[in-house]
């Protein structure tokens, strides 16, 4: 399929349309409506025109479906009916996204091969079909696996492993003795395998704690860039398969996080704290350490967690509490003004009263 941008920002067009009802056997959807509506391109609901398929995961925003310029949408199973042919499918957001891949092939192109300006040190194991790039330096004893790609400007360290079909963006630093598994894709300017923070203060000096453990980072993980993992004081750091890293989180020495979890941008995990499977950390939120948090627990944005937290709990606040209580304290203090004034009136009122019952007491 050629493809070509279109007039608007963020539109990719095709010059071959295809049917609606091609695109829904893609994505397992069901047509409602004109099946054989032509699609020639694929947009965000605000900026789709004719001939464009677009879609809608939240129901907030189905009022966009009458205002919506696109020939046809992509929603969830509850939509029943719409005023243009739709494709009612059970996600519509991974819906979009495999069409998005289907419209727009990735033009990524890696580096191939090892590049003679890349530094590889004694003993160095490069796989199969393994792509070590420009001023890379790959240390003494590490190794990388199959198909696996080490952009320009990367640094593996001694003794380090890096697993098969991965990708190292450049600038990435994977320190001494950190093991990556397979399929695991780390963004520019991250670094795996820093010291961890320990100090021992003797007399208003701080001295420096060896850290001499190490991370593991298991398959089918992604972290993005600027993330901060450090190794361990003994033992391992993990970060659990499948866990999905926003840029700028920083996660301390001795952590453990589960499988499948969400750590959004800058949100931070202390030293020693156990996350369990499916955790989600929206941005900003902090946790302190040496505490553990349950599986399927949602924390909020910008929220505290100072002690542990049960499982398939969502918590929220400062100190983060659980959802339904920090709601109603925060419409409380919403309201703090209101009370205030009304606190003041009140207060009036009993001087004014108490005043009152003062003359009445006094004798003629």
């Amino acid at each position: 399929m050629v493809l070509k941008k279109g007039r608007k920002a963020g539109a990719t067009r095709a010059v071959s349309a295809r049917r609606l009802k091609e695109l829904a056997r893609l994505v397992s959807g069901e047509v409602v409506g004109d099946g054989n509506t032509l699609i020639t391109g694929i947009c965000g609901i605000k900026e789709a025109r004719a001939g464009d398929i677009t879609f809608i995961a939240n129901s907030k925003y189905q009022h966009l479906l009458q205002t919506t310029q696109a020939s046809a949408v992509i929603t969830s199973r509850d939509v029943q009916t719409a005023p243009k042919p739709i494709i009612r499918t059970d996600n519509p957001s991974l819906a979009f996204s495999k069409l998005v891949s289907h419209f727009v092939p990735s033009v990524q192109k890696h580096p191939s091969g090892v590049s003679p300006r890349a530094f590889i040190g004694k003993g160095v194991r490069v796989g199969k079909g393994a792509a070590v790039g420009p001023f890379a330096v790959v240390e003494e004893g590490a190794s990388i696996g199959d198909r696996t790609v080490v952009y320009a400007g990367a640094y593996i360290g001694r003794d380090a492993s890096v697993g098969n079909d991965c990708l190292i963006y450049p600038h990435v630093t994977i320190r001494e003795r950190v093991e990556i598994g397979h399929r695991v894709i780390v963004h520019s300017g991250s670094v795996i395998g820093s010291d961890g923070f320990g100090f021992a203060t003797v007399q208003g000096v701080h001295h420096k704690i060896p850290q001499i453990g190490t991370v593991i980072v298991e398959d089918d993980v992604e972290i993005g860039a600027n993330v901060t993992i450090d190794r361990a004081r003994f033992g391992k750091t993990l970060i659990g398969r499948g866990t999905k890293i926003d840029n700028l989180v920083q996660i301390a020495h001795n952590v453990i996080v589960g499988p499948n979890s969400i750590l959004v941008s800058q949100s931070g995990i202390s030293g020693s704290t156990v996350l369990g499977s499916n955790v989600v950390l929206a941005g900003q939120a902090g946790l302190v350490g040496h505490i553990t948090i349950g599986d399927n627990v949602m924390v909020g944005g910008q929220s505290g967690v100072t002690k542990s937290v049960p499982p398939n709990t969502h918590v929220w606040g400062i100190p983060a509490k659980p959802l339904a209580k920090a709601k109603r304290i925060n419409a409380v203090v919403q309201r703090l003004p209101e009370l205030h004034k009304t606190v003041e009136m009140l207060e009036q009122r009993i001087e004014e009263l108490e005043r009152e019952r003062g003359r009445k007491s006094v004798p003629p």
